[in-house]
């Protein structure tokens, strides 16, 4: 098994790619924290998986939870080898007339909560001769979206922290990555259409992202979920600073 008595952290976990990263780190021989603010679906998640995931609730929006949810993680754990920061949200795609209030909370869920969450992490990971951490960007963090420039902004941020981080912890034994998937069927995708869909509304939204995908469909969370998971595993053991694109090939035109 790719995680094998690994002590891992996930965090947004209750759905989505979160709730098949938790799924699949499981199958693969980890123990799991799983981080979410919705409590009901961390505790089906727990109930279904024989005591190998520990739901542990956090808002992600309040700067010491952040910090916070690292340790009693650890605590619940006995220590952490993998982190990863999944959390994040969708951002209102226009420019003009920003919403300073919802910029803010986008920005603390997409950027600032994986910040704090490293910063406190790396000491629980020096102590066990290193471990691997991994955020979640998007595609749109690697090529600017016009339909959401503020959103690129903040993945194209998480990118650039994560690369340098890779630098940073090395000589620790820590590898850093990130992972950048493309549209995917989450629950999730729904509010993002209602930001991003304009005029043409959500159905002529999808039609667009599924043309400019040679594959021609939508992402399936456990996609990301399999890329996550090797990316945090020892078989990725040289793997450090990439953004790795899980798109249907969207950012290879």
């Amino acid at each position: 098994m790719k995680l094998a008595n690994k002590l891992a952290v996930i965090t947004a976990a209750a759905s989505g790619m979160g709730r098949a990263g938790v799924e699949k780190f499981v199958a693969e021989g980890a123990t799991v924290v799983a981080v979410d603010i919705n409590r009901d679906g961390l505790d089906q998640l727990a109930a279904a998986s024989g005591g190998k995931v520990k739901p542990l609730v956090a808002d992600l929006t309040d700067p010491e939870a952040c910090r916070r949810f690292v340790h009693d993680a650890a605590d619940m754990l006995g220590g952490i080898d993998l982190l990863w920061n999944h959390a994040g949200s969708t951002v209102p795609g226009g420019v003009e007339r920003i919403d300073l209030a919802s910029y803010d909370r986008t920005m603390m869920l997409n950027v600032t909560s994986g910040v704090l969450a490293c910063a406190e992490v790396i000491g629980h990971m020096r102590q066990r001769g290193g471990g691997a951490i991994l955020f979640t960007a998007s595609v749109a963090g690697l090529v600017g979206s016009m339909g959401s420039p503020i959103y690129s902004a903040e993945k194209f941020a998480v990118v650039g922290y994560a690369k340098s981080l890779a630098q940073r912890f090395a000589p620790d034994n820590v590898r850093v990555n990130v992972v950048c998937p493309g549209i995917t069927d989450t629950p999730m995708l729904s509010d993002f259409y209602k930001d991003h869909g304009g005029s043409g509304g959500p159905d002529a939204y999808e039609a667009a992202v599924r043309s400019a995908t040679p594959m021609g469909r939508l992402g399936r969370p456990e996609e990301i979920a399999n890329a996550a998971c090797f990316l945090l595993s020892d078989e990725a053991s040289f793997v450090t600073g990439i953004a790795m694109p899980v798109d249907g090939g969207y950012t290879c035109r």
